[in-house]
């Protein structure tokens, strides 16, 4: 008989936003009448940009022409697409890429998961708690933790708590480490790394010969001018780090999917002999063996969000989701429930009111103000008492949810 992977077995719960779906599933379902407002998955609402929209439209009727047509394309991404996010993402930062290094791809949650294939399970890693959960389960299904503890901590990770105490910033760690996750914009807390904080991690990993995971999904809502967009613009960086990049949330690609990794050519790890392997012929040979490449008419779509037009209509977009966030921050102070992020992202990460837990006020806003958030317990133990809200909505719909919020606590 065929054996499963047994690593799955040690995943405490579910998947954090199947819960919620059951649970607010359950809810509609005997409150059909109710309006439910979900400000809990970080899922886009707005449309497509038009400029986006066109190019979508242009590269599928391309594919209705024989001259036009494209079959398989390159599994790492057109060139023309690569130089595109070069000139338009990372010159502009004073950061050069070669279009070899940077893989188009069907968007970063499957990169951040998907990397694990080309590093050794021997090797320690060290985890932001709470942390976006794809980053702990994957590494859990892969085999390279031990069980679970009754916190929730898995055996073999290094966890790095992530609170109010200390400002929602990670301490570098105390023990030896070889692959760091690090998130900024912060998901779920919303929080930023300066540039001072992004060099301490990168002068950690070149002095201990560890490459750092760095999710920049979130950078286009950056607000503040001093806050860096890339792990990039930090010297030393290209030696160290792998950096992942989404459409999904800056262009509204959620059901469109690209997204991209960055893996310089310089960034080198060790083979058990001892010697200097490249990690991005190594990532280049995974997605050519299991990856087909983003379709031809995405890429076109990809392409249209830094054209001038599009990026303006992108702009426009996140500037809408911003104010959304504004809307929540502040609503929310004035009512007495303290909160943090929402400035240069679009979450807003509070503490739970009346010392409740995050499940406990869960179920709270959902039965009582029949709004829609996310438990912070389910992005790790250090996220017990915080509950996450997205500012993806709809302008009515935040402004509701607030005022709703706003007449159960406010003083």
């Amino acid at each position: 008989m065929a054996r499963i992977n047994d690593s799955y077995l040690k995943l405490k719960a579910g998947y954090l936003f199947p819960e919620i779906g059951r649970r607010v599933k359950e809810f509609t379902d005997a409150n059909p009448a109710t309006q439910v407002i979900r400000l809990g998955i970080g899922d886009v609402t707005l449309p497509l940009a038009p400029a986006i929209l066109k190019a979508f439209h242009d590269g599928v009727d391309d594919m209705s022409r024989g001259a036009t047509f494209h079959g398989y394309g390159p599994e790492q991404g057109y060139d023309w697409l690569s130089q595109i996010i070069i000139d338009k993402a990372y010159k502009p930062l004073g950061v050069d890429l070669k279009t070899s290094e940077v893989f188009i791809s069907d968007g970063s949650k499957c990169d951040s998961a998907n990397i694990l294939d080309i590093f050794d399970l021997g090797n320690k890693v060290a985890i932001c708690d709470p942390v976006y959960p794809v980053y702990n389960d994957t590494n859990v299904m892969v085999g390279r933790t031990g069980e679970a503890d009754d916190q929730g901590y898995y055996a073999g990770i290094h966890y790095m708590p992530c609170t109010g105490a200390n400002n929602f910033t990670p301490a570098i760690p105390d023990e030896k480490v070889d692959v760091i996750y690090l998130c900024y914009p912060n998901n779920p807390t919303g929080a930023v790394a300066t540039r001072d904080d992004l060099k301490k991690w990168v002068d950690y990993a070149r002095a201990n010969d560890a490459v750092i995971l760095f999710d920049a999904a979130y950078e286009a809502f950056i607000t503040e001018a001093d806050i860096p967009h890339s792990i990039y613009e930090i010297d030393g960086a290209r030696e160290c780090a792998i950096e992942f990049r989404s459409f999904s949330k800056t262009a509204g690609f959620t059901g469109v999917r690209c997204g991209l990794t960055v893996v310089p050519e310089e960034l080198t790890g060790t083979t058990a002999d001892g010697e200097k392997y490249s990690f991005n012929k190594l990532w280049n040979r995974r997605q050519t063996t299991k990856f087909n490449g983003v379709s031809y008419p995405v890429q076109k779509a990809a392409a249209a969000v830094y054209s001038e037009e599009g990026w303006a209509q992108v702009r426009e977009v996140i500037d809408y989701y911003m104010e959304n966030a504004r809307i929540i921050r502040e609503g929310l102070t004035a009512a007495g429930i303290t909160c943090f992020g929402g400035v240069n992202a679009p979450y807003i990460w509070l503490e739970t009111p009346e010392g409740m837990s995050s499940w406990d006020f869960f179920d709270k806003l959902l039965n009582e103000c029949h709004v829609v958030g996310t438990p912070g317990s389910g992005f790790g133990p250090s996220g017990e008492g915080y509950f996450r809200l997205s500012a993806f909505g709809d302008r009515q719909n935040v402004v509701e949810a607030v005022k709703r919020i706003e007449q159960k606590w406010g003083k």
